[in-house]
């Protein structure tokens, strides 16, 4: 895998040292249809903070923040419908934390370290058991009952089942042959809906304009612009790997709809009928909760709401190369060949 500079390790560091532990949980919330999705619920003390302002009168989302989370993608087992830890609960996860026991596989979402790609106690400020994640008590970052992936459909499981057989014995025939992530094309960090980082390249900066707002991602310093003066989708028949973005203002938060996705760049085995909605929403000055809702008619049984704190930091956001000197894909099919020379020569005698 690529490795990460000591500058971006710096940019980590200084999301880790912000992260704060929330004091008390946001309502529960059932998913909603992505054409419905429903704004984020604040608590009492979050209602009493006035957002502050751009000059063009726009809530003002703009700043540095990350997601670290001690909370999983999907709730386990064990927790059944159980949507909030309750204030005892969470003070002893928080301490688990502390001590460096992150439990098992899933448990903590984000908080596990990935040691294939990144030592997290390498640095003095990437030692777990100091380090605070920001957190709402969820139990899951899936709002609702369930709190887990609604289930694929059967035509879903048969066309991504199709797709990996197709590759099956090709997977060193060309660059299109192997994973977006190798090809520096799309990083899981920067790919949306937007998931929490596993120890790294989890930095987001906020940028707005009189009718924009970029969103300028840490890991391979992509942006995403995006329009929020009216204009419609671009037609159907264009298909993007990030899909085709437009925004509007409801209120205090900014709702992003995403179409125009391309089946190449499944999310979670997703087609490319995934309809993808946005919410952000300044709930307190170090806080944007940032919330989506999946949809794609041809995949999942039904859509589903995930829900994510995201804490400001001071940054800044150092560059995360990727594609800049990276001879992965050179090096992995230059050994093929070799592999199929050696082969063919072995047949020969």
């Amino acid at each position: 895998m690529i490795c990460r500079s000591l500058a971006s390790a710096t940019a980590l560091a200084a999301v880790i040292a912000v992260l704060v532990i929330a004091q008390a949980p946001a309502a529960g919330q059932a998913a909603s249809p992505a054409t419905k999705a429903a704004p984020a619920k604040t608590t009492p003390a979050a209602k009493s903070w006035t957002a502050p302002r751009t000059p063009d009168g726009k809530p003002d989302l703009q700043g540095i923040w990350g997601n670290a989370t001690v909370t999983p993608l999907e709730r386990p087992k064990g927790l059944g419908a159980k949507e909030f830890y309750t204030d005892e609960e969470f003070a002893k996860l928080a301490a688990r934390v502390r001590q460096g026991d992150v439990g098992e596989e899933g448990e903590l979402g984000a908080a596990r370290e990935n040691a294939l790609r990144y030592d997290i106690s390498l640095y003095g400020g990437f030692d777990i058991t100091k380090a605070r994640f920001a957190s709402n008590k969820r139990t899951s970052l899936i709002v609702g009952p369930e709190g887990v992936i609604p289930p694929m459909l059967p035509e879903a499981k048969q066309r991504n089942a199709e797709r990996a057989a197709k590759n099956k014995g090709h997977e060193f025939d060309s660059y299109e042959n192997r994973p977006l992530s190798e090809r520096c094309i799309l990083m899981a960090q920067e790919m949306i809906p937007m998931l929490p980082a596993a120890g790294e390249g989890n930095l987001l900066q906020i940028v707005q304009g009189p009718g924009y707002v970029a969103f300028l991602h840490e890991t391979d310093h992509s942006t995403r612009v995006i329009p929020t003066d009216g204009r419609p989708h671009v037609p159907q028949n264009i298909r993007q790997w990030q899909g085709d973005s437009v925004g509007h203002w409801e209120g205090n938060t900014l709702v992003v709809d995403t179409t125009n996705f391309t089946a190449l760049s499944a999310f979670k085995g997703s087609g490319e009928k995934l309809h993808l909605v946005e919410r952000f929403t300044r709930t307190a000055d170090d806080t944007v909760t940032y919330q989506f809702t999946a949809e794609d008619p041809t995949t999942w049984a039904k859509p589903w709401t995930v829900e994510i704190p995201m804490t400001k930091t001071q940054g800044p956001v150092y560059e995360w190369a990727c594609h800049e000197g990276n001879t992965m894909i050179a090096t992995i099919l230059h050994g093929a060949r070799v592999q199929e020379e050696e082969a063919a020569k072995k047949e020969a005698k």
